[in-house]
Parts: structure tokens; C-alpha cells; sequence
């Protein structure tokens, strides 16, 4: 099991020198993968979850590609339909070539109306144009050039090069809980990246229906990469209710083996909040969280667990 961060870049705690410091600290723990989220309208709805500055995420990845060397970057998730299919994977692919084949896209359908209705983009239909974005991002990183003529997409020929380094493409982690985004996960996807649920979720509702679908589209089931909440409590919390990653340490070393039993590929550490108040020096508690949390690490590793 790899373990990555998601790197908190919103709130007035973000800024350059605190996404930089971040981003090298991780890679010195030695973490696999670094992560950050995607806004593009600052709605209202959007800041009562995720407050202001926030970073646009490619362009951040972009910056830290170059002042890391080895951590894989990525989104948790991108909103795929609020950028055309061609700059996603243009920006995409060349994010993959500048960073050496570091890229990770974690991609969903988006929740946030008035950020859609901010973009002019139509929120109903976001599913099925979030699939076929995908198709056309698919199709760009492995072809060499790409064409549409559906929907309101109409181009022909359009040149894709360069291409990614990873072969055949970088991996695409979809997240989502319905059934839909399961699906996607299946169809179009690498792994299936759900966030913040609780044990019970996921072992008797998200896997089962991954595997069925799975099996009924005669694919393989992909990799399991779930994103988690790291709170660590003095206290157990009620085991039915509690996120995974939340509780006493007892409890999330609990957790970090049941995943390693299911299979899980990757696991990716959320030590942030919907709706947290991140003022200056929020990191700094977030990285004693993190500290201990590594201790846990290297526990499972004496186990054979990781």
C-alpha cells in the first residue's frame, strides 16, 4: 500500500511559500503521492466549504513539478466538465512531460451549481459530459491527433503532441459514490478514488457494487485509492458513523489494515475540513497530525502491512 497527501490549497493559510513547504516535506517523509482539489468560481455555496485564496490546481502542480523530484502529483479530484476536453488534456499531458511522468488525474462530475452556473457550463447532463470529456482526454494522451463532431464539440485533426511519458497514458482516479461514477471508475478509469466514508460504506456497499459492475461489463475491477480523513481523537468514536481515518489511533491503524487487506493500491491522508476556518499556522498543526500518523506508518511496515 502507498500512502500520498492531499495538500491543502485553500484558505488563508495557502500560499506559495506554505504549498512549496508542503510539497518538499512530503516528498522528505517520503509519501508517494501529493494531491490538491479543484475550484474554479469562488461561489458563495463554493466558500462556505472551501474558503478563499484557492489555487487552481494544474497550475500549482505545474509549480511544484518543478521544485520536486520524485512525489507524484495529482487532483482529488478535477472537475472535468468545467474546462473544454482539449486544454485539459493539452495542460495535462504537458504537466505529465515536465514533471517527468509524475501525473495522477483524480476526476469527478462536480456538486457545486452556482460554479457551474458561474462557468455558463450546464450543471444537468455534468455525468454524461464528464464521461465523454473523458473519452476525448483518452483519445488525446494515446492518438495522434483527436476528433468530435458531438454535442457542441466539433473539431477535426487536432494535433496532440506532446504526448504524456507515462504508457499508455497516466492513470485516472474517478471519484464519486454513485452508482454512475462507480461505473465510470469501471469504463474509463484506472482506479476508484472515493473520499471521506466510513468503513461499513466501503466494504458493504462501494466495493461490492465496483466488482459487480466490474463483472458485469466484463472489465477488470480497478485498484482501490480511497482519499481519507486523518482526526486523531483522544477518544473511540462510534464505529458505524465514523469516517475512515477518524478516531483514536487504535482505530485508524484499524482502518489502515483493513484497507491493506481489501487491496487497496494507494491510500491519500485528508487532514482538512469542509468549512474549516484554515488561518495562518493551520498547517502546522496539520503536520504534527501527519507526524504522528507516520509512527503508525512504520508500525505497519514492522507488520508486513504495508
Amino acid at each position: 500500500m502507498k500512502f500520498g497527501l492531499n495538500l491543502p490549497n485553500f484558505g488563508a493559510d495557502a500560499d506559495p511559500q506554505s504549498l512549496l513547504s508542503w510539497a518538499l516535506r512530503a516528498e522528505q517523509y517520503g509519501f508517494h503521492t501529493l494531491m490538491v482539489s479543484d475550484h474554479v468560481a469562488l461561489t458563495p455555496q463554493v466558500q462556505a466549504g472551501f474558503p478563499a485564496p484557492f489555487y487552481e490546481p494544474l497550475t500549482t502542480l505545474s509549480w511544484l513539478a518543478g521544485s520536486t523530484s520524485r512525489i507524484q502529483l495529482g487532483t482529488t479530484v478535477l472537475i472535468v466538465p468545467y474546462r473544454h476536453p482539449l486544454l485539459t488534456a493539452r495542460v495535462t499531458a504537458n504537466l505529465d512531460q515536465l514533471s517527468g511522468g509524475r501525473l495522477i488525474l483524480g476526476v469527478g462530475a462536480g456538486w457545486a451549481e452556482s460554479e457551474f452556473e458561474a462557468l455558463g457550463v450546464p450543471f444537468g447532463g455534468r455525468g454524461e459530459r464528464t464521461d465523454e470529456y473523458l473519452r476525448i482526454i483518452l483519445d488525446f494522451w494515446t492518438g495522434e491527433t483527436v476528433s468530435r463532431a458531438t454535442g457542441d464539440l466539433r473539431f477535426h485533426q487536432v494535433a496532440t503532441q506532446p504526448k504524456p511519458v507515462q504508457r499508455p497514458h497516466p492513470p485516472i482516479w474517478v471519484g464519486g459514490h454513485s452508482t454512475r461514477a462507480i461505473a465510470r471508475a469501471v469504463r474509463l478509469g484506472n482506479a476508484y478514488h472515493p473520499t471521506s466514508v466510513t468503513m461499513p460504506w466501503l466494504l458493504h456497499v462501494g466495493i461490492p457494487q465496483l466488482r459487480r459492475i466490474a463483472e458485469r461489463e466484463g472489465k477488470a475491477v480497478p485498484s482501490l485509492c480511497p482519499r481519507i480523513k486523518l482526526a486523531i481523537t483522544d477518544h473511540a468514536l462510534d464505529e458505524e458513523s465514523r469516517r475512515i481515518g477518524e478516531g483514536n489511533v487504535l482505530q485508524i491503524g484499524s482502518d489502515l489494515s483493513a484497507l491493506a487487506k481489501v487491496g487497496a493500491e494507494y491510500v491519500i491522508f485528508d487532514t482538512t475540513e469542509k468549512g474549516q476556518d484554515r488561518r495562518p499556522g493551520q498547517s502546522d498543526a496539520d503536520w504534527a497530525t501527519i507526524d504522528r500518523l507516520v509512527t503508525k506508518i512504520v508500525d505497519l511496515d514492522a507488520q508486513g502491512l504495508r
